[in-house]
């Protein structure tokens, strides 16, 4: 795939890069080693100030960035703008946090025969982050700002057709004053992956991206005994029981199924509707779907930009095409339109079946996938019945029900009468084949951090003689 910006909304190339050879890929490597062994050596309150000089710069310059990232992927101008001040947020949410997260946590010296004993956080060096094009912006920040606030560097590998940002990145973070180095933009191919990896200055890599990426990094990881952070794909469940307020359910479920045009790991794609409510919800649910204006990202009145790229949208139509050829219903939407740009309608998708595609796959754009279901037990079964488990909703006014969902509901994120979304407040990441580890909080931080035990002992002749070892 070249490096390269395309409008999605016109097809057009605006500008191309070529990919860094291996010499300047070995150079980068260097200067984020370098940095690290700088970077870690300075005070958390230093690269506070840093981080937050960052969340300045996101400020002043939002509406500018948001622009970049709409021509370069076609979210709407709006839903750009809210993804920088975002960004800002994190930055400065980890400056304010992370003295506190990076603290030493004092253990019980006595239990463990030592005068003191304590947990200690430390950096572990440069970190390879293989980014995808949705979030250009947010997906590499939810690494970046904690990950640079711990002391290690990054080396930012994001998707080749969003170059503009990813330079912007390093850019942005050597304006903010982390030393040369701290953070690297790599223009480079997947192919650069394996090579970069495998460097032993790399200390370890996140990725978030597609199931086939994941397992291709886990592989090189495990091999090169590095850890590793994965968010993979996920076909989200949004549970609608009959306690649940239709009216607000059917409104929130059309924006958690085509915020960023569709194209979000965490959007709701599966909606699973007790029998009870089912014929109500998808009236409301379809009429607001066929309401949404699509058209020009730049547009105040655009609702849903462009998919990415054609290849997404051909893919988006062929899941389509695929259950409406095996009986499947369209409540609205699922025809290409003619014309520039990649766009493909809202769509609400009924009488689906295990064998059609859209049952088991994930769809990467403004279709939604109604299933009607006759039990608690069968909406579980339901939800449950994939290989992803990221995100989940359910729309329920019964606690009994709530708590149950809550305890049931196989994924890394359970947002009961709420849509799925992420916070820096909170963990986020997935289970099964959404991947493993944590994002985010304090538990995304010290993903890449070695976990270090201290022991401390009286230093008399004798001290710990008879304890049992390992």
């Amino acid at each position: 795939m070249p490096i390269a910006t395309t409008n999605p909304a016109t097809g057009q190339v605006l500008k191309t890069y070529e990919a860094m050879s291996d010499e300047q890929i070995d150079a980068a490597i260097e200067r984020a080693d370098l940095a690290f062994r700088q970077l870690r050596e300075t005070t958390i309150a230093q690269r506070a100030r840093w981080l937050t000089a960052a969340a300045d710069l996101l400020d002043a310059e939002r509406d500018e960035t948001a622009r970049l990232m709409t021509t370069e992927m076609g979210k709407t101008y709006a839903a750009a703008k809210a993804e920088v001040t975002k960004c800002a947020t994190a930055c400065r949410f980890y400056a304010d946090n992370a003295p506190g997260m990076l603290a030493d946590e004092p253990a019980d010296a006595a239990a463990v025969k030592a005068k003191r004993a304590y947990v200690r956080y430390q950096p572990i060096g440069p970190v390879l982050a293989v980014m995808p094009w949705n979030f250009p912006l947010w997906q590499v920040m939810r690494f970046a700002a904690p990950a640079l606030m711990a002391g290690n560097t990054g080396l930012l590998k994001h998707a080749s057709n969003v170059p503009q940002t990813a330079l912007y990145l390093e850019d942005l973070f050597r304006r903010a004053g982390f030393p040369e180095g701290a953070f690297t933009t790599l223009l480079v191919g997947s192919d650069a992956v394996d090579r970069i990896l495998s460097d032993p200055r790399v200390r370890a890599a996140t990725l978030t991206g597609s199931e086939p990426a994941g397992r291709s990094i886990a592989q090189i990881a495990g091999r090169e005994i590095k850890k590793t952070v994965l968010e993979l794909g996920g076909s989200d469940p949004f549970v609608v029981m009959p306690s649940a307020d239709l009216d607000t359910a059917a409104e929130v479920a059309t924006t958690a199924r085509c915020q960023n045009n569709g194209q979000s790991c965490i959007a709701a794609k599966r909606f699973i509707v007790h029998t009870d409510v089912f014929d109500a919800f998808a009236e409301k649910f379809a009429a607001r779907m066929a309401a949404l204006r699509v058209g020009d990202p730049m547009d105040d009145g655009t609702d849903v930009g462009p998919l990415a790229s054609e290849r997404g949208r051909d893919e988006v139509h062929a899941q389509v095409t695929d259950a409406v050829d095996q009986g499947a219903t369209v409540l609205c939407g699922g025809e290409k339109p003619a014309g520039d740009g990649w766009y493909y309608p809202p769509t609400v998708v009924t009488d689906l079946r295990p064998e059609m595609r859209m049952w088991s796959e994930e769809v990467f754009g403004p279709v939604a996938g109604l299933y009607r279901v006759g039990s608690y037990d069968e909406a579980i079964e339901v939800a449950n019945g994939t290989s992803f488990g990221l995100g989940s909703n359910a729309w329920t006014n019964d606690p009994a029900e709530q708590e149950r969902f809550a305890v049931d509901l196989d994924a890394g994120n359970v947002f009961i009468n709420g849509m799925t979304t992420s916070y820096p407040e909170l963990p986020f990441g997935g289970v099964k084949n959404s991947g493993y580890g944590r994002e985010l909080s304090a538990a995304g931080m010290r993903e890449f951090c070695n976990t270090k035990t201290v022991w401390i002992g009286e230093g008399e002749a004798g001290a710990g003689a008879g304890a049992h070892s390992e």
